[in-house]
């Protein structure tokens, strides 16, 4: 029996329960700010607070075509993702400002995808988001993540690393990065709280 479950916002020490998903998904970031990261269940549409944090997403950190553009084309290419994968949503209260996810949900190594608002960047919620979802795709039982990249984002190529991915393939300014799910960051990312380092 769990003697320590969460309690709120400080979940240290939590030791989860039964219902808990595969990563807690509380998150507090690096500046203070709390998010609650959730599924978005299969019965639901993509919300219209991601279409709109999509809409807003500034030209300069747009990269290889993704994400779309117009309003039309946003929610056609929400809408494939949805249906073929996994999709997870960060919220600062009533705002989506992250979402992560990986496609298909048939395949043995799925592609991973992760954006967060640039208004958030600097607070961890990236890599927070990318946890979740090899935790997600571990527990489902995938075999690794799969995931491209434009060589010039070193942010996110840095991110990837820390967390194991490997580059696997170059092809022109695209880097293909890999990460087998049987390793150490997927059993972390799986941790309750209290169990982490």
């Amino acid at each position: 029996m769990v003697t320590n479950a969460c309690g709120g916002w400080n979940v240290d020490d939590c030791e989860g329960t039964q219902y808990c998903p595969p990563r807690c998904p509380r998150f507090v970031g690096k500046h203070g700010t709390a998010f609650l990261i959730r599924s978005l269940p299969a019965s639901e549409d993509p919300p219209d607070e991601l279409v709109e944090m999509y809409r807003e997403y500034p030209q300069e950190h747009r990269s290889m075509g993704l994400p779309p553009t117009t309003e039309r084309r946003i929610r056609d290419w929400l809408t494939t993702l949805h249906g073929r994968g996994t999709n997870l949503l960060a919220w600062d209260g009533d705002r989506v400002v992250g979402h992560t996810g990986f496609a298909p949900h048939d395949g043995d190594e799925p592609e991973f995808l992760v954006y967060v608002d640039p208004e958030y960047h600097g607070r961890g919620l990236g890599t927070e988001l990318t946890r979740h979802a090899i935790a997600h795709a571990a527990a489902a039982g995938h075999r690794a993540l799969r995931l491209n990249v434009d060589s010039d984002n070193r942010t996110a190529i840095a991110v990837y690393r820390k967390l194991g991915f490997d580059i696997v393939d170059r092809s022109g300014v695209e880097l293909e990065m890999r990460l087998p799910l049987d390793g150490p960051t997927a059993v972390e990312s799986q941790l309750v709280p209290a169990a982490r380092a």
